[in-house]
């Protein structure tokens, strides 16, 4: 039977359907292949802005360095930590790369971090919330060392990474703060971090220590992974350029640990400190205190002036010496004759000298100078002249900045409006300047006549290419007195550190001669008036060495010292000049002066030989010998045959017999148990260093029985019992010094005003300036 034909319109319609989608899909394939768009978007665009990464290649910020090169601050390689927390950066289960346990991970995350455990969880907890792919920790969580990376890895969390990231470094620590400043990471409006200078040299030149981030682009696969045979973009970083500075690290370090040290003892308010080549005008140290670590920032206050250059200052009798540059200049200086001293009368204002207006009588010019009159610079103004004067302070640049490379520079405020105002000038009162402008004029006194301007910048170097940007050349500021003048001023302010009237014998240095004046200048009030008190004043110094052709420059200021009792404001400036510069001078290979080669002699065994014959060679030698006993005979000596020493040492023989003690003096410790060996003597030593004392005296009989306690004393020791015994290393008022040649504290000199002095304190030696303003 033959069956019956049905149309199926359901089927058809589906047919239809699908054919209609083909052939529309089709055409799309097509009409892609043909224009690379899709809804006019280019398709190798987007894949390129999916699978196409980019890596950031950090600059290094310049590095800033000292004149031979040695590192001041510089960029370090540290670690940012960072916590995975999406569940799609984990491909195996087994092997998780996210964070699994976000109470583990902050429990061992607070161990490690300065961040609690609480501030790390809420860290987590909402980075999970708001489904963020990875957070960081802030601060807590950068800077992290490689030990600190390394001990965190070894807790083994899943999702925790550390990324390389710099930080800042100043492996010196306080170091030139205020001068070198310091940069911190800043993170800007799109939340980058970058490193930027804050303060000092950081924030001055900035621009040329900040380095050119690069970067390189390359392709990976939806997982991240760099595709094979990829080809990769790379744009390279410009590091910052390297900022090479004239302090000398070795000469800096010195002048940080003498600051320090005398911080620490007298917890003065202020001080400031500057060392300068006074031939080129280079700067080889600046600090101040109080300072700061830049590394951390601790102890970094208010105050962010570097004080050598922008804070001002009444000088004190340091101004004495451009006073007397300029009397010799004209002519007017004649070191013999005489004037009286004690007190001067211009016009209804009276000035006294610094011992209550007492003076010294009638004395010398020099003598004036040395023992700080303010009653001779007075009398040396009215041999110049006003206006001869001020011309040669225009022409010590005394008023006006001195161009240093430096930002922010105070040009002080010289008083010339009243007769009064240039009177107290002469003697560094009511005028203000900046420790950066004594030094440039002080170079002219140090540097035969010719003032130098001071600079910090040697140079600005690229460290990649070498090219240099910025070289610093030394640049002369004028020439305001000849080089014989100069020459005659070095000899005056070399006087009063070697004249028995010099007001500054505590600067006296061992293997060099040194020339400079003290300074105890009056401090204003919150009341704009003079402050009393002997702690009350700006102690200073400025002095250089060697005294003949100096080879250092120094200004040290010390504001209101707790002193002792039985100091006075120079001692704790003296103690940062003479071991600043002593050092610095041995540092810089300067050979000490007078020194004579000395001679040696190798000594000979003398066992069995005469004791007076031996003796009498050893003596002929230049030796100094000692016999332990009364005995003819040698049976030891100290030291022992083949050595050499030097000429004036002492050379110890045994000998039997009864013991006759000698002046133990000057022995050091060895040669003290050498002779307690070779006697038998009974000898208890007490303290570390030489020998100071002796419980039994010189030529005393002693059996072995006789107990004899030696005492020893370091020199530093030694110095601080002769700063007791006189300031400055004159004697004191009790010792065969005359009242009438010595010097009255501070706070004596506040009675040149009309106030009393105690009499406890009338007679020392201390150069106390007080210089009265006669405007006050």
């Amino acid at each position: 039977m033959k069956k019956k034909f049905r149309f199926q319109w359901g089927a058809f319609l589906l047919f239809m359907l699908f054919a209609g989608l083909f052939f529309l899909l089709f055409a799309r394939i097509v009409t892609i292949q043909a224009t690379g768009q899709v809804e006019g978007q280019e398709l190798a665009a987007k894949a390129a802005a999916k699978y196409s990464q980019e890596q950031v290649l950090k600059a290094e910020r310049g590095r800033i360095l000292d004149r031979n090169a040695e590192v001041i601050a510089e960029d370090t390689l540290t670690y940012k930590l960072v916590a995975v927390l999406s569940d799609s950066a984990t491909q195996k289960p087994s092997n998780p790369r996210h964070v699994i346990d976000i109470e583990k991970t902050a429990d061992v995350l607070s161990e490690h971090l300065t961040a609690s455990r609480e501030t790390i969880l809420k860290i987590l907890k909402n980075g999970v919330e708001k489904g963020l792919y990875q957070v960081e920790f802030g601060s807590a969580g950068r800077e992290i060392s490689h030990t600190k990376m390394k001990e965190l890895e070894e807790e083994g969390l899943p999702g925790i990474l550390f990324v390389n990231d710099l930080k800042r470094l100043y492996p010196n620590g306080a170091f030139a703060s205020h001068l070198i400043g310091f940069a911190m990471k800043e993170e800007l409006d799109g939340g980058q971090l970058v490193t930027k200078g804050k303060m000092g040299l950081e924030a001055i030149h900035d621009g040329v220590l900040t380095g050119k981030n690069g970067k390189m682009e390359f392709n990976t696969d939806k997982w991240g992974y760099l595709l094979p045979n990829s080809e990769s973009a790379v744009t390279p970083a410009v590091d910052g350029s390297d900022v090479q500075l004239t302090l000398d690290k070795t000469l800096e370090n010195f002048l940080e640990d003498a600051m320090s040290t005398v911080q620490k003892e007298y917890t003065p308010k202020r001080m400031i400190a500057v060392i300068a080549d006074p031939k080129t005008g280079e700067i080889l140290a600046m600090s101040q205190r109080p300072t700061f670590n830049p590394n951390t920032r601790e102890g970094l206050s208010d105050n962010w002036l570097n004080e050598s250059i922008e804070l001002t200052i009444e000088p004190g009798s340091p101004m004495k010496m451009f006073t007397v540059a300029s009397a010799i200049e004209e002519g007017k200086w004649d070191p013999d004759a005489t004037y009286k001293s004690g007190t001067y009368k211009l016009g209804p204002d009276v000035i006294g000298d610094h011992n209550s207006g007492r003076g010294w009588g009638t004395i010398t010019f020099l003598e004036g100078i040395q023992r700080s009159s303010n009653v001779s610079m007075a009398y040396l103004l009215e041999r110049m002249g006003k206006e001869n004067f001020l011309k040669y302070i225009d022409a010590f640049g005394f008023g006006e900045k001195t161009g240093i490379d430096l930002p922010h520079e105070a040009s002080g405020k010289i008083l010339d409006k009243y007769a009064s105002n240039v009177l107290t000038l002469t003697y560094g009162q009511g005028s203000t300047v900046t420790p950066i402008q004594l030094i440039q004029a002080a170079s002219a006194i140090a540097n035969d006549g010719v003032m130098m301007k001071p600079y910090v910048i040697d140079q600005i170097k690229n460290p990649d290419t070498g090219e240099v940007t910025l070289k610093s050349e030394p640049e002369e500021a004028g020439q305001p007195i000849s080089a014989e003048t100069a020459k005659e001023v070095r000899e005056i302010l070399a006087s009063t550190v070697t004249s028995e009237h010099g007001s500054a014998a505590g600067f006296a240095l061992q293997d060099y001669s040194s020339a400079g004046k003290t300074g105890t200048a009056q401090i204003p009030g919150e009341d704009g008036r003079y402050m009393t008190g002997r702690n009350n004043y700006l102690f200073s110094f400025l002095g250089m060495a060697p005294a003949e052709d100096p080879k250092l420059l120094i200004y040290i200021g010390v504001q209101q010292p707790n002193l002792p009792a039985n100091e006075y404001g120079s001692v704790p400036v003296s103690k940062i000049f003479t071991s600043v510069m002593e050092n610095g001078l041995k540092h810089m290979n300067i050979e000490p002066e007078d020194m004579e080669t000395a001679k040696t002699v190798e000594l000979d065994d003398y066992k069995d030989k005469s004791a007076k014959a031996v003796a009498k060679e050893l003596a002929g030698k230049g030796l100094n010998v000692v016999l332990t006993g009364s005995a003819s005979k040698v049976e030891g000596q100290y030291p022992a045959s083949g050595e050499v020493v030097l000429e004036n040492e002492t050379i110890i023989l045994k000998t039997s017999g009864t013991t006759v003690l000698p002046d133990f003096t000057g022995w050091s410790k060895r040669s003290v148990l050498a002779y307690q060996a070779l006697s038998g003597t009974s000898i208890q030593i007490v303290g570390q260093g030489f020998a100071v004392s002796q419980s039994l005296s010189k030529g005393s009989k002693v059996s072995q029985e006789d107990p004899v306690v030696i005492q020893l004393q370091t020199p530093e020791d030694s110095y601080k019992v002769r700063m007791k015994d006189g300031p400055e290393g004159v004697p004191s008022a009790e010792s065969d010094t005359t009242a009438d040649t010595t010097e009255a504290p501070a706070e004596e000199a506040a009675a040149s005003a009309g106030e009393a002095a105690g009499e406890a304190t009338e007679e020392t030696t201390e150069e106390q300036e007080s210089e009265v303003n006669t405007e006050e």
